[in-house]
């Protein structure tokens, strides 16, 4: 049987995720079943909501008592991961902290996870609003954490100097990948963890401007002119250098850059890639690398999640 593609209504839901359209034209992704199920799950159905889901950066806390068994953490974080890599970016950061201690949670390392649920408690019913726009510029936002681990574990541990990369994907200013993640090589210095953070980046945008491109041939969409060049943006200006100067400015403190990390340069083609400054408080992948104070994680808040 032939389906009449024409034919076939909106779109309301997609995997576990609803397709909510408002009355100015735009949609929201949310995830409200999965997550009312990780607040029962917690027990946190009553609670008193929170503003932000997490207060500060997560370390291992060995010497913290074991986790009590109130919950199956391991269960809770997954269900988490879904939606914080579906709908609620604002939460990523957040819930990637948790799952790093799956194997051995222990008590602070509950009480954060709980953070969460009483955040989502308060705004279980939001989600990505995505505004109508003929714009298909596909943008990259990076960002980097540098030794972010630093005072939560222990100095004599090697990850305590670990530095956490985020990086954003938007198609016509509308996020469509997202991650937060620690970064697997040891930094040195700030420049260093923010081009180890672009070059992360970058790994995911190159092939996203493929799609993109093979996309809009197959359904005959026309790019504009403007939208065909992606900006990556950076709030570092060392690392901005490094990756913009040619012929490349390498130093004994960048060297350990060139082999694994410096190939993006390469991307970085007129009309094509271009990276570009921007001002810490103005860059969308903050709320991916670190824990915001209220004020400042409600700006980036509205800035990518449109609420």
């Amino acid at each position: 049987m032939k389906l009449d593609y024409d034919h076939l209504g909106d779109l309301a839901a997609y995997l576990g995720v609803k397709i909510a359209r408002h009355n100015d034209g735009t949609m929201e992704l949310k995830q409200p079943h999965l997550t009312a199920t990780a607040i029962a799950a917690l027990g946190l159905e009553d609670s008193n909501p929170k503003s932000t889901p997490a207060t500060q950066t997560l370390g291992k806390c060995e010497e913290s008592p074991k986790m009590r068994e109130d919950f199956n953490y391991r269960s809770v974080v997954g269900t988490l991961l879904y939606v914080g890599n579906h709908s609620r970016l604002d939460c990523a950061f957040s819930i990637h902290q948790c799952a790093r201690f799956s194997a051995d949670s222990r008590e602070p390392h509950g009480e954060a996870i709980k953070r969460i649920g009483r955040y989502l408690q308060g705004t279980q019913n939001r989600g990505l609003i995505l505004k109508p726009s003929r714009d298909l510029k596909l943008d990259l936002h990076v960002d980097a954490d540098f030794a972010g681990l630093w005072g939560s574990e222990k100095p004599t541990d090697p990850a305590s100097v670990r530095s956490r990369t985020g990086y954003l994907l938007t198609l016509g200013g509308a996020p469509v990948l997202w991650a937060s993640r620690l970064q697997s090589l040891i930094c040195c210095s700030t420049m260093e963890s923010e081009y180890v953070a672009a070059s992360t980046g970058m790994r995911a945008l190159v092939p996203m401007r493929r799609k993109l491109f093979e996309m809009c041939a197959r359904l005959h969409l026309a790019i504009p002119e403007a939208s065909q060049v992606s900006t990556v943006w950076e709030d570092n200006q060392a690392a901005l250098q490094l990756a913009t100067t040619d012929p490349p400015r390498m130093t004994p403190r960048s060297k350990s850059l060139a082999v694994h990390y410096h190939w993006f340069r390469a991307h970085l083609i007129k009309d094509e890639i271009e990276m570009q400054a921007v001002a810490s408080k103005y860059n969308l992948a903050d709320i991916l690398t670190k824990a915001l104070a209220p004020q400042e994680f409600e700006r980036a808040r509205k800035s990518t999640m449109g609420w």
